[in-house]
């Protein structure tokens, strides 16, 4: 296959993912006007189901606006050898493939970073603060650009500076041991993303002795998990949405609850939510997503190990001489179509996992305070309560809301 017809490949996959994307906006679009299910009449009231749909309209129009100008971005950068110049100019700073390939990305990272930054901070402190969600703060929102830019820096660039190393040495067998290092970076920040990175953006502290934590261990205790580690976290400096997360397995396992989440629900109802994530770990979800994630990653290293010598990849993105970079790159929007499937079964799965958590929550606590959880937090982030069936095929990696509560009242 020649680097033109490649070149029109990536063009024609960059204009499909933006005709399904925005035909999937259209129609989940369309049903934000459809009454709300009998199960949910109670969730809003007229004056706050109006302010969820002004909200969910915002967000959508806003929506294809980012993304229209992405694609326009992205395709005016191919078509003009945006590439093919940021490859001759990394070259000129330095005749090593792996400070080139750093230099290369690294322009990109930051090129796109910057673009998409204005967006961003629209999104936080104009819609978000208009519909009363933001706390954040234009000093923390660039404090966090920064922080998060040096950590790509640092673990993204590292880990690919490796992965052109082991390149260098062995050839197209390289994937073996691109696979073995991102597996163990992978399990490393399982265990530890809570102890390492979270508090570079967050205060974490132990949950404090009260009625609370009593009733969080003596549900630990009854379905026979060992919890010692109950953290609440100052979500609140950034948005008045509510979250809890598990992390980590074996002895690092935690839970970390959000300090809005305390603030929003009853006791029972955040045990509730607790034990519904103990769920995800008795059923095994954790490990199962973690494996794979690693089959998935195996398989893409594996294909690209297989196309990456390869020339004409690199040459139809507008670069004049080959490199492990540039076709990196090229088969990254190439193999596209295939992530997107890959997604879509794992989206499946992880709603699979839901309803199997929340049956696992109702079998060892109680149906109606997860319910009612549910609920409020529904309501506090005004979700949409009527997504199109295909929208929520494409995207949804939760249920929607009224599936749930009906698969929760089921005996």
């Amino acid at each position: 296959m020649t680097s033109e017809t490649l070149f029109y490949c990536i063009v024609g996959i960059l204009v499909a993912d933006y005709l399904i994307e925005t035909v999937l906006d259209i129609l989940n679009a369309r049903k934000f006007s459809d009454p709300v299910p009998g199960e949910l009449q109670d969730l809003y009231d007229a004056a706050e189901y109006v302010k969820s749909q002004q909200y969910k309209q915002v967000n959508y129009k806003f929506g294809l606006f980012s993304s229209g100008l992405s694609l326009v971005v992205t395709l005016g950068f191919l078509s003009f050898g945006g590439f093919g110049w940021l490859d001759s100019f990394v070259r000129t700073l330095n005749p090593n493939p792996i400070p080139q390939a750093l230099l290369f990305f690294g322009f990109l990272f930051v090129g796109s970073d910057l673009l998409s930054t204005p967006l961003s901070y629209y999104k936080t402190f104009v819609i978000e603060e208009k519909f009363g969600f933001n706390k954040s703060t234009p000093a923390l929102f660039f404090l966090d650009k920064i922080k998060g830019w040096g950590l790509a820096m640092i673990f993204g660039g590292g880990v690919l500076a490796l992965i052109i190393w082991f390149y260098q040495r062995v050839g197209v067998d390289f994937w073996l041991y691109a696979w073995g290092l991102i597996a163990v970076f992978t399990v490393v920040m399982n265990l530890f993303y809570s102890r390492l990175i979270v508090p570079l953006f967050n205060n974490q502290a132990p949950l404090e002795a009260g009625a609370l934590k009593a009733q969080i261990e003596g549900y630990a205790r009854g379905v026979g998990f060992e919890l010692k580690n109950i953290f609440v976290i100052d979500g609140s400096k950034r948005s008045t949405k509510a979250n809890a997360y598990f992390s980590g397995f074996g002895r690092e396992k935690r839970v970390t609850l959000y300090d809005t989440l305390i603030k929003d629900l009853e006791v029972e109802e955040i045990v509730a939510v607790l034990a519904h994530e103990v769920g995800h770990y008795k059923k095994h979800h954790i490990l199962f997503n973690l494996g794979a994630s690693l089959l998935l990653m195996g398989l893409t290293l594996l294909v690209l190990s297989l196309f990456i010598n390869n020339p004409q990849l690199a040459l139809a993105i507008g670069v004049k001489e080959p490199s492990f970079h540039a076709s990196l790159l090229s088969f990254g929007l190439l193999y596209s179509p295939i992530s997107a499937l890959t997604g879509l079964i794992m989206n499946y799965f992880s709603r699979k996992f839901e309803y199997q958590a929340d049956r696992y929550a109702r079998e060892t606590y109680a149906a109606e305070p997860l319910i009612d959880s549910l609920k409020k937090l529904s309501r506090k982030n005004l979700s949409n309560l009527t997504p199109h069936w295909a929208y929520v095929f494409y995207h949804y990696s939760h249920p929607p809301l009224i599936e749930r509560i009906v698969a929760l009242e089921k005996r």
